[in-house]
């Protein structure tokens, strides 16, 4: 047929192809009737502000699945989409015109009215009409009605499928749209016959139901009217129209030209621009976001693709990917799959077996009844991660531009699947890569989502998660009115978000990601609003949450060569007046307050430590920050000291400040067991008390009570006094705290409690009875096996023999490693050191190990305990503790 003299394609007027949207057997019926009619013209639903990137479609470069994008000039975040995928109808006749040089155009309402109907809408604070309008991602669910819940008023959405499901039987309305059109294909012998037996059940239906409660597509369908009309000017009736099978009783409607424009008076129109975008499988599966999605967009691509037997094909695909995951899956097991495929279909009186049948074949099958492997099924088949590609020639605001070179230049393609990568910002192209996703997230362009390193905890590595999804197009192209680099638009971006920012905290994360981001430029604008803020405000805690972010810039500049000398003063002076403010805020807090400032607290006393120690290694001009660096670690100190002597500061601020100090080696042990004495003695409350508790053994003290037995004791006693009345009132307090423990930790915690902690005779002896596995002193020559490979493993004793006698006999072993004391100062070898004797013995010792320094100021009776032990060289420990060791 040609349609120009014999065809009876045309006899009856254009021909109009009503499809379902995203339909492989609508696609298939599409592609047979455009090649038995041979229109003069192709009529496709969609915005006509695209007609000319329809060419574009012959480009090998453009991959679907892809999407007509639009988005306003003036506010790219105004924007909708067009999905196409490979078995959608419009773009099976997009490339039928193409290929045969037939003109192709898009006949729905204009985008320009619809990004401003859209918004008027929403502006108004009218729910979603039903005919959301194709420019909406849910334009192209028009063909079953464009929702299925109850409409505004006294209307009702009807959603077609469902009706002509039912009146056929059928509970589900996918299933019936298989059994009826995808399984059965296009006609043998009429290839309209398909289209016309639809067209006829919508007609019924729209008699029936009208609008069905989609008043848009009222307006939409008058639009698509007059643009059949001028086509019909241009070919006669020559003319195929791809359309929702909605649509196609109101295209044939017979009405005035006048009527049609009078419905299209008055819309309301935004400048609009418009491009493909790439899209992909799993964003056209979202039925939420999309009213046309389909939930198995990878079956219909394959039902679309395959030539015959796709059942078959179908299960050897499932089959090659579960061998993928080093599942078993033989030839016999695909075999069986069919037939039991084949007989739930004739069971279940279908034509073909369906997804349904053939995913319970699988689970029976080849998934041996486990749904796990089945999930993995389902996410890389039935769905996929198939993202679409756009060629270069494709429309696109100057910062796509940009972006896809530099995505080109550093081998950093977008992918649909989600991917972790791993970059050694050492290396010149993975910093760049580095820079480039940390800029997109000062635009908002959220491609990539940094994670923690597994490999090193050091900041010259960083990992990224990283997926791409089609509204980061949309996202890009709104970014575009900050710059047309990504450079350019990332600084004006920072800059702005620092003016216009209100918290003292969010100026200091801006100033952290400028220099992630790599944009030096950026930092005065951002440093002296800093300053600004920081001068004004009073806030102890706002100035609490913004100290930490500004001490990991100086770390971070570190790593990627930038001047970070204005940020170390600026952070001084933040710590300063932190170190001034602080006493005052701790006061007449109520419960929820003192744990937010415990946290502040907590963050300070890091971002203290460090900041000590990137003043220390920083340039002598630096404004004089390495000077006062010792003196900064002293103050805080003292900040502390005040802390944790202050009646009227909340029990947990006490108990952190004195864990904090004892951790830092700058409080004695006795004076910590006094100030805890003090806190649980007789007069404190008990809610007050274990807030202290809460204090000082949270976040992982757990082995300073282990290794401590008087402060464990301290512990025991005043729990053990707590009135049976307030028991239930601290409990919840003390299971919050010990709950964060190890098993290991609160394992050896219960057994020292059982013993009796600080509870032994004056003389006991290590061979007096204990608990097994608790002796009642350490074991110092097996502790001593373990002194060479800890040598060996920090590089102390390269030139020493390994043997455990010969290096205690040649090099003294510190004081340290064998006194026993209260004090918590660790040195790296010491807490190695204490923690692999006591997985050696499992005899842990009455107090934590201190550094040499600290040990030379143990009680004497301590430091005679602790004398130093050899190990004779055939000790009977020996051999077997080095294997521990190592």
């Amino acid at each position: 047929m040609t349609g120009t003299g014999g065809s009876t394609a045309f006899d009856a007027g254009p021909l109009l192809l009503g499809v379902r949207h995203h339909g492989p057997g609508s696609a298939r019926a599409v592609r047979a009737a455009l090649d038995a009619a041979r229109p003069a013209a192709v009529l496709i639903e969609g915005p006509p502000e695209a007609d000319p990137l329809i060419p574009l479609a012959a480009d090998p470069d453009l991959r679907p699945p892809v999407a007509l994008l639009a988005h306003a000039v003036d506010e790219p975040g105004r924007s909708a989409f067009w999905p196409f995928a490979e078995f959608s109808p419009e773009w099976v006749a997009i490339r039928w015109a193409v290929e045969h040089g037939v003109p192709a155009r898009f006949i729905d309402l204009p985008a320009t009215h619809t990004l401003a109907w859209e918004q008027a809408t929403r502006d108004s604070g009218a729910g979603p009409d039903s005919g959301a309008g194709p420019g909406t991602e849910s334009g192209h669910g028009d063909e079953s009605g464009p929702g299925t819940e109850a409409g505004h008023g006294d209307e009702v959405r009807v959603d077609p499928l469902a009706v002509l499901a039912g009146t056929a039987g059928y509970d589900d309305p996918e299933r019936w749209w298989e059994d009826v059109v995808e399984h059965r294909g296009p006609g043998a012998r009429d290839p309209f016959a398909p289209f016309a037996a639809v067209a006829e059940a919508m007609g019924a239906l729209r008699e029936r139901y009208g609008a069905g409660g989609h008043s848009r597509d009222l307006v939409r369908e008058a639009h698509m009217r007059l643009r059949l009309r001028d086509a019909r000017k241009e070919s006669g009736d020559a003319v195929a129209v791809v359309c929702g099978a909605w649509h196609v009783p109101a295209l044939r409607e017979k009405t005035t030209v006048t009527a049609d424009r009078a419905l299209l008076r008055g819309l309301p129109k935004v400048k609009t621009d418009l491009t493909w975008v790439p899209w992909t499988h799993r964003r056209l599966a979202r039925a939420g976001g999309y009213g046309a999605g389909i939930d198995s967009p990878g079956w219909y691509g394959h039902l679309f693709r395959a030539p015959d037997r796709p059942v078959e094909r179908w299960l050897t695909k499932v089959a090659g990917l579960l061998r993928e995951e080093d599942r078993i899956v033989s030839s016999a097991h695909v075999i069986e799959a069919v037939r039991l495929a084949e007989t739930l279909a004739a069971l279940r009186g279908r034509p073909l077996p369906g997804l349904g049948e053939t995913t319970d074949a699988v689970r029976a099958v080849l998934c041996e009844g486990s749904d796990v492997p089945l999930t993995l099924v389902h996410d890389r088949l039935v769905v996929g991660d198939v993202l679409g590609e756009v060629p270069e020639s494709a429309p696109a605001v100057p910062l796509q531009r940009d972006l896809a070179r530099q995505q080109r230049s550093l081998r950093l393609k977008p992918e649909a699947s989600e991917r972790e990568l791993e970059l050694d910002l050492r290396g010149d192209t993975d910093a760049g890569r580095s820079r480039l996703l940390h800029r997109l997230r000062l635009l908002g362009v959220g491609w990539g989502e940094p994670g923690r390193s597994r490999g090193s905890t050091g900041t010259f590595r960083e990992t990224w998660r990283l997926r791409w999804e089609p509204e980061l197009s949309v996202r890009v192209a709104e970014a575009g009115v900050w710059g047309t680099t990504v450079q350019a638009a990332a600084r004006a971006r920072a800059e702005a978000d620092a003016v216009a920012a209100r918290a003292l905290a969010d100026v200091t994360a801006l100033a952290e990601q400028c220099l992630l981001a790599g944009l030096p430029d950026a930092l005065p604008v951002v440093m002296r609003v800093l300053a600004d803020r920081a001068a004004l405000d009073t806030d102890v805690g706002h100035l609490a949450q913004a100290l930490p972010a500004l001490v990991r810039s100086l770390r971070y500049g570190d790593v990627r060569g930038t001047d970070t000398g204005a940020l170390a003063g600026v952070a001084a002076g933040l710590a300063e007046r932190v170190f001034v403010g602080l006493p005052p805020a701790c006061a007449a807090l109520d419960t929820d307050a003192a744990e937010e400032m415990r946290g502040h607290v907590d963050a300070v006393h890091i971002a203290v430590g460090l900041l000590t120690e990137s003043l220390t290694g920083a340039p002598a001009d630096s404004d004089g920050a390495t000077a006062g660096a010792e003196g900064l670690q002293g103050r805080w100190r003292d900040v502390l000291r005040v802390l944790a002597s202050r009646d009227n500061a909340p029990g947990v601020i006490r108990g952190r400040a004195v864990r904090l100090l004892l951790d830092d080696g700058a409080l004695p042990a006795e004076e910590a067991a006094r100030l805890m004495g003090l806190a649980l003695s007789p007069g404190t409350a008990p809610p007050a008390a274990a807030a202290w508790v809460e204090g000082f053994a949270g976040g992982g003290a757990g082995l300073l009570l282990v290794h401590d037995e008087r402060l464990l004791g301290l512990l025991d006693t005043w729990l053990t006094g707590v009135p049976a009345e307030a028991f239930t009132d601290v409990l919840p307090l003390l299971r919050r705290t010990f709950a964060a423990y190890e098993p290991g930790v609160r394992r050896s915690l219960g057994e020292l409690v059982r013993r009796g902690p600080g509870d032994r005779p004056a003389g006991a002896t290590a061979r007096q009875p204990a608990v097994p596995g608790f002796a009642a002193e350490p074991d110092t020559g097996r502790a001593d096996a373990v002194l060479p490979v800890l040598r060996l493993l920090l590089g102390l004793d390269g030139d020493h023999d390994t043997t455990p006698g010969a290096n205690a006999a040649r090099t003294p072993v510190p004081e340290a490693l064998h006194a026993p004391s209260h004090g918590t100062r660790h040195s790296t070898a010491d807490a190695l050191a204490d923690s692999t004797a006591s997985a050696a013995t499992r005899a842990p010792r009455r107090g934590a190990p201190q550094s040499a320094r600290a040990a030379t100021h143990a009680p004497a009776h301590h430091a005679t305990r602790g004398a130093v032990h050899t190990a004779a060289p055939d000790s009977p420990h020996d051999d077997r503790l080095m294997g521990v060791g190592t």
